[in-house]
Formats: C-alpha cells, sequence, structure tokens
C-alpha cells in the first residue's frame, strides 16, 4: 500500500508544467508586486516566531563563517551540482548563506497565520526573490560558468552575449528554452499517420490509421485544450499517446482546434462545446456506432464536463464513457492557481483580452512560467548566457513554444469559472441553453491526477470524481502538469497509484492504493479497452463516403 508521503521522483526538466492558461505579464506585475508583496508582509506580520527565525538565521550564519555549518542543497538543486561549491570555502560560505536566507524567508511564511490564497501568493513572492537572488545567476557566482569560459578562452561568454541579444530582439528578453530546428510537424512532431476527416471554422477531426489487424467497435474522441495545440499527445515517434492508443487497437480521433484572432472574439464555451457536438456525429458515422468514449484534457476537460451535464440534461447518450486528464473543475480547493483569484487581477485579464479580441500566445504562460523561475527560467539563463550554450532539442518544449491565442469571450468565461467556481455550483452556468450540474453525469469516468503538478495539484482532480454521480476510476501519475500526460511506457521513473474507487477523501483513497511501476497510458488503455466493445476487422481506408479524408494528419489548422 502507499503511505501519505509521495515518492515524487518527477522528471525535473523543463517539460513538467508547461500547458498554463492564464493570462502573462501584466497579471505578473499585479500580482507578483501587489498581492504576493502584501501577503509576504502580512506574512511577517502574522508570524509568531519572527524573532526567533531571525536569531536562527544570525546563529547560522555565525556557523556559516565559522566554517561550522551543515546547511546543503536538495541533491537535485541543479544549481549547485559543481563540485566548486563544497571543495571551495568561498564558494561554500555563499551557497550556504544564500540557502540558509531562502530557508528563513520560506519558514516565516509556513508559519504565518494566513488563508491559503494568501499563502501561496506570499511563497509565489518569496520562490520568486530567492530564485532570482541565486548567485548562480551571474558570471562570479557560477564556477562552473567560470571553467567553461576558461576552457573555451571567453567563447562561451561571446555565445552567451550573442544567445542574450537574440533573445531581447526575438523573445521579449525571455531566455529561449528550445532549438526549434530540428522539428517539423508530419515528420518528427504530430506524425502518426491520419487524416482530416471533417473541418469547419472552429475545428478539424483527425481520424488515425489501425496498426493492427482488428479494432475495437466503440471509437475514442480526444478533445485537447483549447489553449495549446493538440500535438503534446503527438509527440516524437515513442512518445505519442495517440500512437499508443492506436497500436492498442482503439479506433483514435482528435479534435484540432483553430487558432483564434481578434476576428474570432466572440467564440465562447458554447461555440467550442457545439463544435464537440458536430464532432461527436462525425465520429459516430465513420466509426458506425452509436456512441464514443470521450478523452477530456486539461481546459479540454472543462469543456468536456459541461458538454456531459448537457447530454445529460437532454437525454443523449452519445457519450459512453469519459477520461478527464489533470482536469481541475472545482477551483475552491486550495491550488497556487488560487493566488491569482483576486478581483483587480481579474478584472485586468477581462480588459486585456477585450482590447485585443484574443489573449496572444505570448503572454499566455508567463505567470506559470514564474511559479517555477529556477527550472523554466534562470536554467536556461544559466545555460545559454553564462555557459553559451545552445536551448536543448526537446520535443516538448518545441510543442510549448507552438502556442495559441485564447478568443476574448471563452477568456472571459474561464475567468468566472475560474473566480466563481461555476462548475462546481449546479446552476449558475449555462451550456448551449441547458444549466450546467455536473450530479447529473451518471456515466463511468475516468479520472488522472499528477503528484508534482502545480497548476492542477492531484487532490483538487481526485475532486473530480465527486463531482459525478457515475462510477469513477482515479489514477495518481507521477511528474508534473504536462510531463504526467507525456509519460510513455519504458520510461524506467514513471509510475502510478491506483487505488480503490474513489468514495472518501484523497488521503484515504491513497492510504489504500497501489504504487505500480510503469505509465497511466497502459492502465487507460486496459480501462477504455474494456468498455470499447467487441473486436471487429481494422477499417482499409479513413473517413466514409460522407466524411472523405481532406488532406494528411496533421491538418492545416495545427500549423495556424
Amino acid at each position: 500500500m502507499a503511505s501519505a508521503t509521495l515518492d515524487e521522483d518527477a522528471d525535473r526538466s523543463a517539460a513538467a508544467d508547461l500547458d498554463d492558461e492564464v493570462d502573462g505579464g501584466e497579471i505578473v506585475g499585479a500580482v507578483g508586486i501587489g498581492d504576493a508583496t502584501r501577503a509576504l508582509l502580512s506574512a511577517a506580520r502574522h508570524t509568531s516566531g519572527l524573532a526567533r527565525h531571525g536569531g536562527a538565521l544570525g546563529v547560522a550564519a555565525a556557523r556559516i563563517v565559522a566554517g561550522r555549518s551543515t546547511v546543503a542543497p536538495d541533491a537535485r538543486d541543479w544549481r549547485f551540482a559543481d563540485d566548486t561549491w563544497q571543495k571551495h570555502p568561498g564558494y561554500r560560505r555563499l551557497m550556504q548563506a544564500y540557502l540558509a536566507w531562502g530557508e528563513t524567508l520560506s519558514d516565516i511564511v509556513a508559519d504565518a497565520d494566513l488563508d491559503w490564497r494568501d499563502r501561496y501568493r506570499a511563497e509565489f513572492l518569496v520562490d520568486l526573490l530567492t530564485a532570482a537572488a541565486s548567485p548562480t545567476n551571474t558570471l562570479a557566482g557560477n564556477p562552473a560558468a567560470l571553467k567553461r569560459g576558461l576552457e573555451t578562452a571567453g567563447m562561451s561568454l561571446v555565445r552567451g552575449a550573442r544567445n542574450a541579444l537574440r533573445d531581447v530582439r526575438h523573445n521579449r528578453g525571455m531566455p529561449s528554452t528550445v532549438d526549434l530546428s530540428d522539428f517539423e510537424l508530419g515528420r518528427n512532431l504530430a506524425a502518426t499517420p491520419g487524416a482530416v476527416v471533417y473541418r469547419d471554422e472552429v475545428c478539424e477531426v483527425l481520424q488515425y490509421e489501425s496498426t493492427t489487424p482488428a479494432v475495437r467497435r466503440r471509437p475514442v474522441l480526444l478533445v485537447p485544450p483549447q489553449i495549446g495545440k493538440y500535438y503534446f499527445m503527438d509527440l516524437a515517434p515513442q512518445r505519442s499517446f495517440v500512437e499508443h492508443a492506436v497500436a492498442h487497437g482503439l479506433p483514435f480521433f482528435v479534435i484540432s482546434w483553430r487558432n483564434p484572432t481578434a476576428e474570432h472574439a466572440d467564440w465562447s464555451l458554447d461555440t467550442y462545446a457545439a463544435a464537440v457536438d458536430r464532432a461527436l456525429d462525425v465520429v459516430r458515422e465513420i466509426a458506425a456506432c452509436d456512441d464514443v468514449n470521450v478523452l477530456g484534457l486539461c481546459a479540454g476537460g472543462i469543456l468536456t464536463a459541461a458538454m456531459l451535464s448537457h447530454l445529460a440534461a437532454s437525454g443523449d447518450t452519445r457519450i459512453r464513457t469519459a477520461s478527464f486528464g489533470v482536469t481541475l473543475l472545482d477551483f475552491g480547493v486550495p491550488a497556487p492557481i488560487g493566488m491569482f483569484r483576486a478581483g483587480p487581477v481579474i478584472a485586468l485579464g477581462r480588459e486585456r483580452s477585450s482590447r485585443a479580441g484574443v489573449l496572444d500566445a505570448r503572454t499566455l504562460s508567463t505567470v506559470f512560467t514564474l511559479l517555477r523561475p529556477n527550472d523554466l527560467i534562470f536554467k536556461y539563463v544559466v545555460n545559454n548566457y553564462l555557459m553559451g550554450e545552445a536551448p536543448p532539442r526537446f520535443d516538448i518544449l518545441a510543442w510549448n513554444a507552438d502556442g495559441t491565442n485564447l478568443p476574448a469571450q471563452l477568456h472571459r468565461q474561464f475567468l468566472d469559472i475560474y473566480q466563481h467556481n461555476h462548475l462546481a455550483d449546479p446552476g449558475s452556468l449555462e451550456v448551449l441553453g441547458t444549466p450546467v450540474d455536473l450530479g447529473r453525469v451518471d456515466i463511468e469516468t475516468y479520472v488522472t491526477g499528477a503528484t508534482s503538478d502545480h497548476l492542477t495539484p492531484w487532490k483538487g482532480c481526485y475532486r473530480t470524481t465527486q463531482l459525478m454521480s457515475g462510477p469513477s476510476t482515479f489514477i495518481l501519475s507521477n511528474a508534473g502538469h504536462i510531463a504526467s500526460l507525456v509519460n510513455p511506457p519504458g520510461n524506467p521513473k514513471a509510475h502510478y497509484f491506483s487505488g480503490p474507487e474513489p468514495e472518501g477523501d484523497a488521503h484515504t483513497w491513497l492510504a489504500h492504493a497501489d504504487k505500480i511501476q510503469g505509465t497511466w497510458w497502459s492502465h487507460w488503455t486496459e480501462w477504455v479497452g474494456e468498455r470499447s466493445g467487441d473486436e471487429r476487422r481494422a477499417p482499409a481506408r479513413l473517413g466514409s463516403r460522407r466524411h472523405k479524408p481532406l488532406g494528411p494528419a496533421p491538418g492545416t489548422y495545427v500549423h495556424g
């Protein structure tokens, strides 16, 4: 059985948490300088042991100066991996002083009497301050960079200066996270063979070629988030969820959303729900099946849940089962994203998208990048500028750089859902003319969470199993928000927790869960396969007489 302490040996790469769906730069200023600063000051005022923390820091500093300190970095902290930090007395003291200072700030927040939203705001600012103040962000404070400069006769610094100048000119001054030169859609990304079998103004529907002689009768339709292109689930071969599902005999279809522009400012939740409604009929007609298994991911899970409520209210049975990947439906649960649930921040987001017609792709991920500044910003400052290296070539980072816009109307609705917790409040939101009441949904559901997800914490994802009335299966995967979804078989670090039907709280479920080596992909394909009907001969061609192929996958909208 699993203990309440999770083994969170998650992928520490920058791919861990890259599906981020709220406004960027201006909100960072509003929260980071305003609410977060006030929360940190409040933490200082409400910490009963503030003098004790200050005294402890003084004692720690004395021990550091005397060379008797045992302060040490986390074994996974990449910043202090160079052996100079241990062997050189000056650098060792610098590292220990920095770590002791950061730990003191964290302890002040931890001991403060704050509500969970203010606590997250204060932690956000502490993380940002300590990450920015790390000595490794400077040449003099980074022995590995100094060594590289000497080894290359200064050429690493020249290359670093070029990288910095290029980012100032082309990346808004943020360090580039990926080298895109080796990636091409349809060749080594989004390369699973298939065809576009339907297209309208909002979306394309892709059908994939069968790779097994027989397939299940009931198809699967993947509903991706409206932000971020669908192919994070169809990355390089051997890392593609779509490829994996097809290889297990599942007839597989994917919605590929169009990248909206200002002319699509009025696209709303109804617009996207109606597109899902049309896609259901396309998939059913091509597969010659009355109903469909649906998989909704991230914000696509929000859309899927709203659609399920509409279908339940209408007595519509076209969806047989629904799976949700790292989807948060109850925004009343404690989560780092809750720090932005403040009136001025919400108003700023609405005003920004209304003015432009869309929330543009380049600003969408900024605030959530700052939620992990060491791994998603300063790691690349060191790599690109101080070490003079090119950014890594990594498929999920290439996907993250290929962003999409969010229509203004849908953005406003998401903010309302987020601010007022509409999905957990029956009747407070309407979709396609029917009030949303997730309690009406009584089909089988499959729900995943991720152990180190900083956007949709797994205990919040677990709540999804409680909001609907049908039987549910909950799986807790290792890694973070996106890395938990992109988790192919063969990864030695991959594991997940599987337990009883989720009837009680999250802690109770985990106490009775088993830790299983491997990936939830395998568990899901078995689960959905058992609910996909009998096998029949794989189709010889894609599409149908009514829905003829319009072109090869990955289609045209993915290039927008």
